[in-house]
């Protein structure tokens, strides 16, 4: 029975992290994952190779549509299907074994299989059990389901099938108007396929900015992007040549149907802990099966904790990894610690969106007073040049103080220009201290500081 510092369960981003991180302290740690890779979901079939796909699609559509306008003549790129998604393999297999690579050179032992927790302080993996002081679950999570819509993997899909359809479709219905399904969907609709989003809500991206979440939505709208909002899906039929999708409108009850060649399922995820025997052990569960923990991340049970998706908060890889860097760090005797506040979300479609702190309905809400700075890409001389000029900054600081707030952003690059602020706010910057920090010209992240700017007396370029 080998003895460990700490077991670290699932290598997913909060999991690897965790166990590189904990090794790095001295700790001797191994990480128990089933699947014959690493890096969990995110690498496998989540973050990176949807990313893959986003981009090679994007490229196409730059060919397809802007190369002429800037004098480059020619036949658009043919799209060979099987090669791409062989790009996205091979996108996937780099990043998987640069993972293994960094437990190598860490000394990080992989514990190949699936793990279960038959007492404290033991770990079962196949038919060895090891013995660790701290067992730290990263579990993750899967794909929620749709009550009577059953997922064959082929047809009627999940993101993770999304992946790897077999070829193209012409109609793709995608239930749910969250990150996977808009990101899924712009991935097929720059292939040529007709889609149409299917969300219960009224907005698409429920708890974005109101003002991003409908901007975004006619912009989608353009790129061909159908959508039925205030829409109940309640079933799909599988026939021969074809699905319908049946629904159910939300305002008036009326119902109807729309046929399509793949149903892809896009409505959440859920936390994954199947087989770990946490009931058993008496770990505590939320009503939304998520693992209930304290400020330090401990289950109800001494030495295991637990991070990433399989507990509360937003279901995101970077908030995974802070969470496992913050618990090696305890783990350690040091001080470890997340910043819930200052944790940002992209959606990588294009335009991308990226949002961070609150937003205007939520401090309207807890009756804080509040100023807006906004500034259009249309002002922006660089996203003019790149044909990206779709969107804009929104800056959100204190009345009284001008202290920022939260921040939204629309546009080229959202996810990286959004941590300039992510930075600022984390050190309890000021609107005032972005427009008086100078930016390079001509770039994309003048629009941040424009927007900063109208915080103030205006901005200059608007």
């Amino acid at each position: 029975m080998a003895e460990y510092d700490a077991i670290i369960i699932g290598s997913g981003p909060g999991g690897y992290v965790c166990a590189i991180r904990c090794a790095q302290l001295g700790l001797k740690t191994a990480c128990v994952e089933g699947r014959a890779t690493l890096g969990g979901t995110c690498l496998n079939v989540g973050c990176i190779p949807s990313k893959a796909l986003l981009h090679a699609t994007h490229q196409l559509h730059e060919a397809e549509t802007n190369f002429p306008k800037m004098g480059l003549i020619g036949d658009a790129p043919r799209v060979d299907w099987n090669r791409m998604l062989a790009y996205k393999d091979e996108v996937i297999a780099q990043n998987t074994k640069g993972i293994e690579f960094l437990f190598k050179k860490n000394k990080v032992d992989w514990l190949k299989g699936w793990a279960s927790i038959p007492e404290p302080g033991q770990v079962a993996v196949g038919k060895e059990t090891h013995k660790a002081k701290h067992i730290v679950i990263a579990s993750g999570s899967e794909p929620a389901g749709l009550p009577g819509i059953e997922v064959d993997g082929e047809r009627i899909v999940t993101s993770t099938g999304a992946l790897h359809l077999p070829k193209i479709p012409k109609r793709l219905a995608v239930i749910g108007g969250g990150v996977i399904g808009l990101e899924m969907g712009s991935v097929y609709a720059r292939l040529g396929a007709q889609v149409t989003v299917i969300e219960f809500l009224d907005e698409i991206t429920p708890g974005m900015d109101a003002e991003v979440a409908k901007s975004f939505r006619r912009i989608l709208g353009r790129q061909g992007l159908r959508f039925m909002l205030g829409t109940a899906v309640q079933s799909v039929e599988t026939l021969k040549t074809k699905l319908k999708v049946h629904y159910q409108t939300r305002k008036d009850g009326s119902e109807g149907q729309i046929d399509a060649d793949v149903v892809l399922v896009a409505t959440g995820r859920k936390p994954f802990t199947e087989g770990l025997g946490l009931d058993a052990l008496g770990v505590r569960l939320t009503d939304r099966g998520q693992i209930e923990t304290d400020a330090r991340w401990q289950t109800s049970v001494p030495g295991i904790h637990a991070i990433g998706d399989a507990i509360a908060g937003p279901m995101l890889a970077h908030k995974a990894e802070d969470e496992g860097m913050a618990v090696a760090e305890l783990l350690a005797g040091q001080a470890g610690h997340v910043n819930y506040g200052v944790i940002p979300s992209v959606i990588y479609t294009h335009p991308e969106v990226a949002a961070l702190g609150e937003t205007e309905e939520t401090l309207k809400a807890a009756g804080r007073g509040f100023k807006t700075g906004k500034f259009s890409f249309m002002g922006n001389g660089r996203a003019k040049a790149n044909f990206a000029a779709d969107g804009f900054v929104k800056l959100l600081a204190d009345a009284d103080t001008d202290r920022i707030l939260g921040a939204h952003i629309i546009g080229p690059m959202a996810g990286d220009l959004i941590h300039e602020i992510a930075v600022a706010m984390e050190f309890g910057a000021a609107a005032e201290d972005l427009a008086r920090t100078c930016h390079a010209h001509p770039t994309y992240s003048e629009a941040v500081r424009e927007a900063a700017l109208a915080c103030g007396d205006g901005a200059i370029h608007a």
